[in-house]
């Protein structure tokens, strides 16, 4: 009997390295859809699923622990590439035609995980500039994307465009609530770009990982230098901008949806639009819920 314990033991000891493995997997490959997800940022989906503090920290410190890191890392980085990958198709298919119905999804999981992040964010105490700090930062983000979604530009893509974009896709990272795909869409790049990546046009690839990992690298350390000095304001600024982009998503991305005109093209009266948002937007927030709970079953490993 006592042996038959302990081998249920080992096996789940065994497991728990394995689930944890798919579940980084899994952060990484919804991270990578925040990245060319139009209204999304892949530094909000990555402060939500509580890696973006200890990347953060690696990247500002990159020899420290470095193959133990890599190691935590590496499913999050096979995630993300996948992500990007795998939605470029999506985008270049059929996500434009459903494409604010599906938004809603991903606006889902903010709201799930809101009450989390507001935790997080007070851990260290909360202050009455914090708050100030937390407002200041939504209405900033939300004006800066509606003002900049009704200025639309074309800009002929090369290299130099291509890497500049890879630069806006890492400041994404560092600065949550940024959603380099509306840049991308502003400026007319952003169906070049999936069209691009789904073709393995290394063109484009390219300069947009170079320009990516160029962007990380140098604005890592004060990104990290900051959380470690004001962590209380840091995150606070974070959930602003968090909340600020989330909310600016509506009228950009979603009401537009509903005019006579988008709804003819996506076949749908106004009720079932409305209702293909909500119950995509339930899902989001339920499948959010559920990947707390997964999280509370197999605890993050503390790498730091």
């Amino acid at each position: 009997m006592s042996e038959h314990i302990h081998g249920e033991t080992e096996k789940k000891q065994k497991m728990g390295p394995v689930a944890d493995w798919f579940i980084r997997l899994a952060k990484g490959t919804l991270v990578g859809i925040g990245f060319i997800l139009p209204g999304l940022s892949g530094g909000v989906l990555a402060v939500i699923f509580g890696i973006y503090d200890p990347l953060i920290r690696f990247l500002a410190n990159i020899r420290h622990n470095f193959l133990k890191n890599i190691r935590y890392f590496l499913p999050v980085a096979i995630g993300a590439a996948l992500g990007i990958l795998l939605f470029a198709v999506v985008v270049e298919k059929a996500f434009g035609k459903y494409a604010a119905q599906f938004v809603c999804l991903f606006i889902g999981f903010v709201a799930g995980t809101f009450p989390s992040l507001y935790k997080t964010a007070g851990k260290k105490g909360r202050k009455g500039a914090d708050i100030g700090i937390l407002f200041v930062s939504t209405l900033a983000i939300f004006l800066l994307m509606i003002v900049g979604g009704q200025q639309l530009t074309e800009v002929a893509p090369n290299i130099l465009v291509w890497l500049g974009s890879g630069l806006l896709m890492g400041l994404g990272l560092i600065v949550p609530g940024m959603s380099p795909s509306n840049f991308l869409i502003y400026f007319g790049l952003y169906d070049k770009m999936a069209i691009g990546i789904k073709d393995f046009d290394f063109g484009v690839i390219l300069p947009l990982i170079i320009g990516f990992v160029l962007c990380v690298l140098l604005f890592s350390k004060i990104a990290a230098y900051l959380f470690k000095q004001y962590y209380s304001g840091m995150y606070h600024f974070i959930l602003g901008m968090v909340i600020g982009s989330s909310l600016a998503i509506f009228p950009t991305v979603v009401f537009p949806a509903f005019s006579a005109e988008q709804l003819a093209a996506t076949g749908l009266s106004f009720g079932g639009a409305l209702f293909f948002c909500a119950v995509l937007f339930l899902a989001g927030t339920l499948a959010s819920y559920l990947f707390s709970k997964v999280e509370e079953k197999y605890p993050r490993e503390e790498i730091f």
